[in-house]
């Protein structure tokens, strides 16, 4: 029997026995309760060791197919650690121009830094890595505060660090240029309705617009499932020219689950769904960024999907760079939601078209 198989029918046997408590949040539409204080929160900064897998081939139905959709598949790791608090990966983005030195963070309130490793331009492992606690302005773990834990969106401006908390609804402000991950976050003020959304499908991506691109200044806020009154997925502009309300175009049942500003102008989001029948299906759309306003909906067009007949998890991070020869790379990671039936993937795809 093929792994795609066998992983197939370990996740129907599983799920078939014990219902969603098998897989905690990958079943979107009845996620497991968590607890109140997380199990796997990092209390101290601390150097990691994470092992490394390469992914030969993104289809193992098809392994000589590199092209999917509107995206070139170049390698990608499955990320394996002894630290115990290691997984949940839920926001990914690049500190360099280079896609080498990354920070990232779990939904347990946890900082991952570290670098790439590439061998002849294919991912072949990760070093220097270090977890660190999420510090709130006291200096203490936000995960002390009973729900302040479940970090899941993260954006860049500079040295300037925004995290979303989902389940309070809430983004904190961290300033890297004052001690890097032991920096001190601060609470910024967001839209009532932004602190309204839905409990457990609330801020799931952010992104910070650069100068040069419309609506420079402005952080994009967007929901994981907070629908309006016509079913559209609701997202914010916080501060910037033109801070208001405005919606994505809801499609195939999607929810989102993170975004990235490409210097072309395109924002792309990166979106899921999970059916009993089918399983996880991933897929990312581009919306133009000149449509984005107070009171828009926007809507662009599909890129790229794929499902468990692939090499994917529940894929909640995103984030891109440009090689020296000029193309666009997408990088991916999975939360692993700390199960041992699913894997914290690193994929990489070049942007074709």
């Amino acid at each position: 029997m093929s792994n795609l198989r066998s992983r197939r029918s370990f996740l129907g046997h599983v799920a078939a026995g014990f219902s969603t408590l098998a897989l905690p949040r990958l079943a979107l539409a009845e996620p497991a309760p968590r607890p109140a204080q997380p199990e796997h929160a990092v209390t101290a900064p601390v150097s990691i060791d994470v092992n490394a897998r390469q992914i030969p081939s993104f289809e193992p139905r098809d392994r000589a197919r590199v092209r999917f959709g509107s995206l070139q598949y170049r390698s990608g790791l499955v990320l394996t650690s002894p630290h115990r608090g290691f997984g949940g990966l839920s926001g990914f983005r690049f500190l360099d121009g280079k896609g080498e030195r990354f920070l990232a963070l779990s939904d347990q309130g946890t900082w991952f830094t570290g670098g790439i490793r590439y061998a002849g331009g294919k991912m072949a492992g990760l070093d220097d890595v270090e977890a660190a606690p999420m510090l709130n302005a006291e200096g203490r773990p936000i995960t002390e505060k009973r729900l302040w834990y479940d970090t899941e969106s993260l954006a860049r401006d500079g040295s300037l660090v925004y995290v979303g908390l989902e389940r309070v609804n809430q983004i904190m402000r961290f300033d890297f240029a004052r001690g890097g991950t032991r920096a001190h976050g601060e609470v910024l003020p967001t839209p009532s309705a932004l602190r309204k959304l839905p409990y457990n499908k609330g801020l799931e991506a952010l992104v910070f617009v650069p100068k040069g691109q419309p609506l420079a200044g402005t952080l994009i806020a967007m929901s994981e499932g907070g629908i309006d009154a016509d079913g559209n997925l609701v997202g914010f502009l916080i501060g910037g020219p033109s801070p208001g309300q405005f919606s994505i175009k809801r499609t195939d049942k999607q929810f989102i689950s993170d975004a990235v500003l490409l210097a072309s102008g395109e924002l792309l989001i990166l979106e899921r769904k999970f059916s009993w029948f089918t399983g996880i299906n991933i897929r990312i759309r581009s919306l133009p960024l000149k449509a984005i306003a107070p009171g828009a909906v926007v809507d662009g067009p599909v890129l790229f999907d794929a499902d468990l007949g692939h090499e994917v998890d529940n894929m909640e991070g995103i984030d891109a760079h440009v090689t020296t020869e000029g193309e666009t790379v997408l990088t991916m990671v999975s939360d692993d939601n700390f199960s041992l039936l699913q894997r914290t993937l690193l994929l990489q795809f070049t942007l074709m078209e």
